[in-house]
């Protein structure tokens, strides 16, 4: 068996929001259902930098069946293939690099909930709230 011409990734990071799926046509004309989503991965060596992937999970997938799962800030890890999608920023009109994966599979790490969200928000507004009254 060869591997030659094999695009398998493996990455993991955090949503940068919930999923959303929308209905394509295909080149045969038929229909099929794509959800797209942004993944913010952090760099290993230097946490506070972080670059994005492009994911794209198409129906009947082993991914599909997480879509009600994948929840922003969830940190997954997504199986794979991998692809250059140079764009130009929005600021300033610059040449950036960044990637686009078209998802297999995606095993959940940390799911979010809404009420912790809530919960980590309410959280975070206390703490200022402290620190502007102290």
């Amino acid at each position: 068996m060869s591997s030659a011409g094999l695009n398998k990734w493996i990455i993991s990071g955090n949503l940068a929001a919930d999923a959303q799926v929308k209905t394509v046509e295909l080149k045969n004309g038929e229909q099929a259902q794509v959800a797209s989503a942004t993944l913010y991965v952090q760099k290993p060596r230097n946490r506070e930098e972080s670059f994005t992937v492009s994911l794209s999970i198409w129906e009947k997938s082993y991914a599909w069946r997480k879509l009600p799962s994948l929840k922003k800030g969830s940190l997954v890890i997504c199986t794979g293939n991998l692809e250059p999608n140079p764009y130009i920023s929005s600021n300033g009109n610059i040449p950036k690099a960044g990637l686009k994966m078209t998802v297999i599979d995606i095993d959940l790490d940390i799911v979010r909930e809404p009420e912790e969200e809530q919960s980590e928000q309410a959280e975070q507004e206390s703490k200022e709230t402290a620190q502007i009254t102290a």
